[in-house]
């Protein structure tokens, strides 16, 4: 167990590049609607969390630095300037992911069954919340799309997909991937 969460972390840790989609595509995807956007929070160095870690104190959590601020507002700057309409933002309880949501989008809620489950420490809740994040997906019926900002072990669960800090991945509500786009950090 050790081992893999090692080389998760080395995954995560490294900022590999992916294959950038044409914005035209991904425009047109979510003009459509009723779609969901994974986000993978913005850029917070490091990996993992800290062992002083709690949800309900930012100070012991990592958080963006300058260039996922950055990323962050570039996020919102996609969604306006692309017209993407989108019914609701919710985030994991992580401060990152709370601060990735508050500079792109200013209104969001927070859901735990976003939240990360990669140390040890929360591990035993991942059953528990990816079924949680289906059950509210299944219910969840818009014509607008629904953004989802989490954790790299949330996101690859779901739909099996490596995700960067700041990257989106788009699905259907079977959370068959339908496209995914990089954020850029300039």
């Amino acid at each position: 167990m050790k081992l893999i969460k090692i080389l998760i972390f080395l995954l995560i840790s490294f900022n590999l590049p992916f294959k950038t989609y044409s914005n035209t595509n991904i425009e047109n995807i979510l003009k459509d609607g009723g779609k969901l956007i994974f986000v993978r929070h913005a850029y917070a160095p490091g990996g993992g969390d800290p062992s002083n870690f709690d949800v309900t104190d930012c100070s012991t959590q990592r958080n963006l630095n300058k260039e996922g601020i950055v990323q962050s507002i570039n996020l919102g700057i996609f969604f306006t300037k692309n017209q993407i309409k989108v019914d609701k933002v919710l985030s994991s309880e992580w401060c990152r992911c709370k601060q990735t949501a508050e500079y792109a989008f200013k209104k969001f809620e927070t859901k735990s069954f976003l939240n990360s489950f990669f140390s040890e420490k929360f591990s035993k809740n991942k059953t528990k919340q990816i079924k949680e994040l289906k059950e509210y997906v299944n219910e969840w019926n818009s014509s607008k799309n629904l953004v989802l900002i989490t954790h790299y072990v949330t996101i690859l669960e779901v739909t099996n997909t490596a995700v960067s800090s700041g990257e989106m991945v788009i699905t259907d509500k079977n959370f068959n991937v339908l496209q995914r786009q990089k954020i850029s950090i300039n």
